[in-house]
């Protein structure tokens, strides 16, 4: 493991490693991360399938998986981490808001992801997740380049400006054949939803399903330019 003192010495590292890993395998990336940070780095779920928590286990078997509870999750996706829990050599760390869905409707009014989503996902995503990020190094994310435009040039290892840590992306490079592969070849457990008509799955008011031929996010924030919560 490395001991890196200065954050140009961490962002230095997060950048070759982006260069050279390019082409590695998932395994190889959280291989190079575990070798490279020990315990001091986790995997922020949101419970969509078990695919990054099952790659993560196979490198540091109770690794720490970071899972965002908004207070407006489906049903399903709490079932999905109980499940994943019970399951998988993982360490399910849930992480909440500083309010209760209640306590921000009295702070900003009811139904907030309505008038001001990019501040309902600050308050109950962005801000939870950097608070739970302090007691890391590096953090692994499931994002992969094919899900999206904003998402195309995504690298499998990079430097994390707002939080000042190493960020993996070790699917990234992974298309969808390659997730299903993944998931029948390893008896992945999938949030229900996905077989329901949802190509991607976020809080409950904020996602719909989604008609045949669109694109897997376009139930994410329907009608409004909104793509990302602000995580990534």
């Amino acid at each position: 493991m490395v001991a890196l003192s200065t954050r140009e010495e961490l962002r230095d590292l997060a950048e070759r490693a982006g260069r050279d890993l390019e082409g590695a395998s998932a395994l190889e990336i959280l291989g190079w991360a575990d070798g490279q940070f020990g315990s001091s780095w986790a995997v922020a779920s949101s419970m969509a399938d078990a695919v990054l928590p099952s790659l993560a286990a196979k490198v540091r078997p109770g690794v720490d998986i970071l899972f965002l509870d908004t207070g407006y999750h489906f049903a399903e996706t709490i079932g999905t981490r109980d499940a994943v829990a019970a399951t998988l050599p993982v360490t399910i760390k849930t992480i909440e808001p500083r309010q209760t869905v209640a306590e921000q409707d009295a702070s900003f009014g009811a139904r907030l992801y309505e008038r001001n989503p990019d501040q309902c996902c600050a308050l109950r995503k962005v801000m939870p997740l950097r608070k739970a990020l302090r007691d890391y190094t590096a953090w692994a994310s499931g994002l992969r380049r094919d899900e999206a435009s904003t998402r195309k040039d995504v690298k499998v290892v990079e430097w994390d400006d707002q939080r000042s840590m190493v960020k993996l992306n070790p699917i990234a490079a992974w298309n969808q054949d390659d997730v299903d592969i993944y998931m029948s070849e390893n008896g992945i457990l999938v949030n229900p939803l996905l077989f329901d008509g949802y190509g991607s799955v976020g809080c409950a008011p904020c996602t719909r399903r989604i008609a045949p031929g669109e694109d897997a996010r376009a139930g994410r924030w329907s009608g409004s330019n909104k793509v990302e919560c602000g995580l990534h």
